[in-house]
């Protein structure tokens, strides 16, 4: 019938709306998510440096969903403060405004079809027939995801226009602002976009279907409703997802609630002081104002809101040993393997302290024990810390699976797999050392001036060595750790060798195996660690020697 609305037409320009978007992020994501990665790790120190990036990354990438996530992972990271990524959601909020000022700018004024049919026509050739190339694929994804971005908000214009002269506002204008209000909340928590809301509002108010004063109630609504996605996403998620959901909540309702009750003011303020009058821009101003006024109001109190939201969700804190991983989500891989660098360097030293422990600070048995329990004897302490190393490395290989299971690049594949090989060489390492504790044990209470030499010589060269590691964790050098290698072999050599040599003239109480042994496992231990560093910092690890058990 002419004139009626056309239901299934306005639900298609919603969806082509909101699958354009989805395409738009996704583009953008693979063209420029790397750089915004590092602008947002690198420029956010300060709360208003996040407000600042937080707005012009969501501005380009055209989602506060994507940008959130990414601020989740440098949270749970430890990159940024809780306050610091508060700083870069109140920047996101405003950065999400510039959709409406793209739509009422373009999409009011020129005939939208023929403005989205070219970028349709070229996205859609360029992705399909010259996508060898990743950057001219996802250059042809961005122009599908711009041209049904504008298609659907042709159809939903032109569906809504063709019921506008039906509908009769006095009907729905007895009820109050407070109902468009909450219609906004609940079709932006339904279709979950606060960008889809305010152009169905645009669209309605283009077509006279309501006022500016029931249009900035329901962009005010939609302001609200858009926390539901994040807080949808906090659902079973970590304390720092909930947290920074809830804080999201705070900042949108506060700053809603004040402007709803200002509603004709700020209208009155940008018709008289702004100078605008096409109602279409005034709207869109208005919302970006909204968004000004609760950066303002609560920048001051970021630090206050970051003490008052670290106080909750305290059971949700994640659990496990590791200190970063558990907090960052595998989705967004290039800030998980950041994470994981930082946890791989914290394995690293704790192994150290683990060798140095076993090799200066561990207790021998009591005098009265048994010969027997002190030949198999090997302090709790240091097999609980072992069972502590092993278990970090066991909850970092399987994030570091859960990593490779993600789309990675080239060299984040690389990255990840040196990483891996470096946890590997650790846990080899501290094996090696674990292994040896009971011929350690035995060495120590012999009364034979061989075994007792031999002992104080190797645990001076390990302990030279282990703090030539500490040293090197800073900054691995090739050519230092080249030189260690060759240190290694000639001292492991002249060890044995000289092992041998004594053995011609001296008796000894502790087995030639065991001696031998403890030798070979330290100098073995030592080489793993340096093959750890050597693959921490990205090259090749030369092989262990023949001969010398790998654990």
């Amino acid at each position: 019938m002419e004139g009626s609305f056309d239901f299934w037409k306005f639900l298609a320009g919603i969806g082509l709306f909101l699958w354009g978007m989805h395409q738009l992020e996704h583009a953008l994501r693979e063209l420029v998510g790397r750089s915004f990665k590092e602008l947002l790790q690198r420029f956010t120190n300060r709360p208003w440096k996040g407000i600042a990036v937080g707005t012009v990354i969501t501005a380009i990438l055209q989602s506060s969903s994507l940008v959130t996530l990414m601020v989740l992972a440098f949270l749970g990271g430890g990159m940024i403060s809780l306050s610091h990524s508060l700083g870069v959601v109140l920047g996101a909020n405003l950065g999400t405004t510039f959709t409406a000022w793209i739509v009422a700018t373009l999409g009011f004024k020129v005939s939208v079809s023929d403005f989205a049919f070219p970028f349709l026509a070229l996205g859609t050739l360029t992705y399909l027939f010259v996508n060898s190339r990743p950057l001219l694929r996802n250059t042809g994804a961005f122009l599908v995801g711009f041209g049904l971005l504008f298609l659907g908000l042709d159809f939903m214009k032109e569906a809504i226009e063709s019921v506008a002269e039906q509908i009769d506002l006095s009907d729905y204008l007895r009820f109050g602002l407070w109902v468009f209000l909450v219609l906004g909340i609940l079709v932006t928590a339904l279709i979950q976009s606060s960008s889809a809301t305010i152009v169905i509002v645009l669209s309605a108010l283009n077509a006279q279907v309501v006022d500016i004063q029931h249009a900035l109630a329901m962009i005010i609504g939609a302001n609200i409703g858009t926390t539901f996605t994040l807080i949808l996403g906090a659902i079973g998620g970590t304390a720092d997802k909930k947290r920074l959901a809830l804080g999201n909540f705070v900042f949108k309702l506060v700053a809603g609630v004040i402007t709803f009750f200002f509603i004709e003011e700020m209208i009155f303020v940008a018709f008289h002081t702004f100078k605008v009058e096409d109602p279409l821009m005034e709207l869109v101003l208005l919302n970006t104002l909204i968004n000004v006024f609760g950066i303002v109001i609560f920048y001051p109190f970021l630090g206050v809101m970051e003490r008052w939201l670290r106080r909750k969700f305290v059971s949700d804190e994640p659990q496990g040993l590791s200190t970063y991983i558990k907090n960052v989500s595998t989705e967004v891989p290039s800030v998980g393997i950041m994470a994981l660098e930082k946890e791989v360097d914290w394995l690293f030293e704790r192994t150290l302290k683990f060798v140095k422990k076993l090799i200066l600070k561990h207790h021998l048995p009591e005098k009265n024990t048994s010969v027997w329990k002190k030949i198999i004897y090997q302090p709790k302490d240091l097999l609980a810390d072992y069972d502590r190393l092993k278990s970090l490395e066991d909850e970092l290989t399987g994030y570091g699976i859960g990593l490779q299971e993600q789309n990675l690049s080239s060299e984040e594949a690389a990255q990840l797999t040196h990483l891996m090989h470096a946890m590997r060489e650790m846990i080899y390492g501290a094996k090696d050392f674990k292994d040896i504790v009971h011929n350690i044990q035995q060495m120590e209470a012999s009364q034979e001036s061989l075994v007792m030499e031999l002992h104080q010589e190797l645990k001076q060269k390990m302990h030279r060595y282990v703090n030539e590691l500490d040293k090197l964790a800073d900054s691995p050098d090739e050519l230092q750790l080249l030189t260690l290698y060759s240190q290694l072999d000639l001292e492991h050599e002249s060890m044995i060798s000289g092992l041998y040599g004594k053995l011609r003239h001296q008796r000894t109480d502790v087995p030639v195996s065991s001696l031998s042994n403890v030798i070979k496992q330290s100098f073995s231990g030592v080489k793993h660690l340096g093959n750890a560093l050597d693959s921490r910092k990205g090259t090749a690890s030369p092989p262990v020697n023949e001969g010398v058990p790998l654990g």
